[in-house]
């Protein structure tokens, strides 16, 4: 005898998923083998917070899954390596928070500045948290305050956070409390130990910088998502060296650079690219010094479609 039953997915690894049912049980779960998904080009059709349904026999260990419930919202990257195809993070978030390092490993602008614009482009609201304030030299607490201050003046709350002295950890937890979460970040810049202080029982690994490069080592390997005893759930993802946007035309990007946004209607032409154009709101904002120059180069690098992380000439 089949049972039909509705879920929401904890945990992907490509084949197989892990799916929490209503009455808080764990299910294994495949797909199908014709499983699809009308119109989405993805390498992963089901992702982490997806609520779905699956169907599975009374003795069997596993459950296939048979639907896919309409999503509120998921963030996803280019695929490393089909760059036409993309890769879903994680689906029907709450908030995300962008975990970033001033101390080694230094998280670079051009990562920031993707992953607000595919946060944006999404409709997902965004906390950025300055991660390990405890190894603060005086160089990182002057490069903390300008950019602290560049984010605050777009409209993003920064919160500075240590999981070592657990500095934040208590503000972070007010704004998880009943919302599912996403935690993103680099490799390396302390999103697992984070975690492990906001939720103590879930032990997640910590890496270690990598002697060749000072870059984090990748200690998960799939996004995974936590129950919190405070309510709500985390998801957890894999470190990302590099965050991918899928193709945006060129006129919509600035539609994710909410400064720019807010100038769009005063721009002589309204499918202005504030590349060339005469009479445009967002150069002269630029030259008045209302937009940051790294955010203004971070958003020509991703119109021309580079796929490069902005050298942070202003931080050195």
């Amino acid at each position: 005898m089949q049972n039909k039953e509705d879920g929401l997915v904890l945990k992907s690894t490509g084949s197989s998923y892990l799916v929490r049912t209503k009455d808080n049980r764990a299910v294994s779960c495949k797909l199908r083998g014709n499983f699809r998904i009308k119109g989405i080009k993805n390498t992963n059709p089901i992702a982490v917070g997806d609520n779905v349904s699956f169907i599975k026999e009374e003795k069997a260990e596993q459950g296939f899954i048979t639907e896919l419930k309409e999503r509120k919202n998921y963030i996803c990257r280019k695929s490393i390596n089909l760059s036409k195809i993309t890769h879903i993070i994680a689906a029907n978030i709450d908030c995300a928070f962008l975990v970033i390092s001033l101390p080694e490993p230094r998280t670079p602008l051009g990562f920031i500045d993707r992953f607000l614009v595919a946060a944006e482009s999404f409709r997902i609201p965004t906390k950025i948290i300055f991660n390990k304030t405890d190894l603060y030299d005086e160089k990182c607490k002057e490069i903390h305050k300008k950019l602290s201050k560049i984010y605050a003046q777009i409209g993003y709350e920064c919160i500075e956070t240590s999981a070592v002295s657990k500095k934040g950890m208590e503000k972070v937890k007010e704004i998880m409390q009943d919302k599912i979460s996403l935690f993103c970040g680099q490799s390396g810049v302390g999103k697992s130990s984070i975690i492990n202080v906001l939720e103590e029982g879930l032990n997640l690994k910590m890496g270690t910088l990598s002697n060749y490069n000072n870059k984090g080592k990748h200690t998960t390997t799939f996004a995974e998502m936590f129950p919190l005893s405070f309510g709500g759930f985390i998801i957890d993802t894999p470190g990302i060296k590099e965050f991918g946007l899928i193709q945006y035309e060129k006129e919509e990007v600035s539609h994710y650079f909410p400064e720019m946004l807010n100038l769009l209607s005063e721009c002589k032409f309204h499918n202005c690219t504030h590349t060339h154009e005469p009479e445009c709101a967002v150069k002269q904002a630029l030259e008045d010094g209302k937009i940051a120059q790294s955010r203004y180069l971070n958003y020509l690098s991703i119109i021309h479609n580079e796929d490069i992380l902005l050298k942070d000439w202003m931080l050195e």
